[in-house]
């Protein structure tokens, strides 16, 4: 069998916090699909990514990055642990699973529209009203911002 050597996923751009990227084949290149605040929700989600890539006969490579005394760390992903999504758990210092997991769904929903519409590199204060607006929108309405954003880059 023979092994494939991927280069190394860049470190994400912006302030440290939990991002994963998964490796395009077809392109040679990293993108990013899935980050947070918290670690919970991405694991969640590249556990869900990986369930349904492996359902369609895929290869899944990742790459886990997140925040460690203030700088960037990249983290080991083992495949194995991305194979049995669990949900994410609440510690006494984070917000309940639900909550959580929901503010996850709606941050990344508009980071993509906002990816789509161009705009990848945000700075600090661009992260602060993304968070805002996870926090005053419902999933519905922050689908609907999504959308008009790639609507507006078309």
């Amino acid at each position: 069998m023979e092994t494939t050597t991927r280069p190394a996923s860049p470190q994400p751009t912006g302030a440290p916090r939990w991002v994963a990227q998964v490796h395009r084949p077809s392109s040679a290149s990293w993108e990013v699909c899935a980050q947070s605040p918290h670690r919970a929700p991405v694991e969640y989600a590249l556990g869900e990514m990986a369930h349904t890539v492996r359902a369609r006969g895929g290869d899944f490579v990742v790459s886990l990055w997140g925040p460690k005394d203030g700088a960037w760390q990249r983290f080991d992903v083992s495949t194995a642990n991305a194979a049995t999504p669990e949900p994410p758990s609440a510690g006494p210092d984070e917000p309940s699973t639900l909550t959580e997991r929901m503010s996850g769904r709606r941050q990344q929903v508009l980071l993509a529209g906002l990816s789509k519409a161009g705009l990848y590199d945000l700075a600090p204060d661009d992260h602060a009203a993304v968070q805002a607006l996870v926090e005053q929108l419902d999933e519905t309405t922050v689908r609907k911002v999504a959308q008009w954003l790639t609507a507006g880059r078309a």
